[in-house]
């Protein structure tokens, strides 16, 4: 499975393409970093973020996209841009025809260190170990978005597979491709 993973940021979007599957190591396919101006306006930032992704999905062609989930801070800018820039990067994926899926912080640190609450340096450092880089992918922005790229391929794809048979069960089909869907009550 090929994920683009991003990290959204009005200032700075981490995107990272990590290839593998669940339970097995992950590989590198490339990283970047988006950089939109500050003193830009608004619907140029958040355009040229809209063509940046969309050639990104274009040129690495990932089966799914994954984008960390915005959380409440303090600072209600910076959530407000953060937030913008996730709704184009979820848009870019779904423009694309491609399962978007969205992560917490803490899933993705969780998923990649064994800990919700490892900080960025963790994350970084864990990165650079699962991806058997010679040196830590910079700035962080572009480490988070690998990190989301690894956390879908760890978790997402068996995520997906469950709400797929879910949705088979409630409808009263059977799972699809031999997916198990468990019926009554607790054995």
């Amino acid at each position: 499975m090929r994920v683009l993973g991003v990290d959204p940021g009005l200032t700075r979007c981490g995107v990272g393409v990590v290839e593998g599957v669940p339970g097995r190591p992950c590989t590198l396919v490339a990283y970047y970093v988006i950089y939109t101006d500050p003193d830009d306006e608004l619907p140029l930032r958040l355009l040229h973020l809209d063509r940046s992704l969309t050639d990104l999905v274009a040129e690495h062609r990932p089966q799914s996209v994954a984008v960390e989930r915005v959380f409440a801070q303090h600072n209600v800018r910076t959530v407000m841009g953060t937030a913008q820039a996730s709704g184009v990067a979820v848009l870019a994926g779904a423009r694309a025809g491609l399962p978007v899926q969205t992560y917490t912080p803490s899933e993705v640190k969780a998923a990649v260190t064994g800990s919700g609450q490892a900080d960025k340096a963790q994350v970084t450092s864990m990165v650079t170990r699962l991806l058997g880089l010679d040196a830590p992918p910079k700035p962080a922005d572009a480490a988070d978005a690998l990190a989301l790229a690894i956390c879908h391929i760890w978790r997402g794809g068996t995520r997906a597979r469950l709400a797929a048979a879910e949705a088979a069960a409630r409808r009263g089909a059977p799972p699809r491709r031999g997916h198990a869907v468990r019926r009554g009550g607790a054995r």
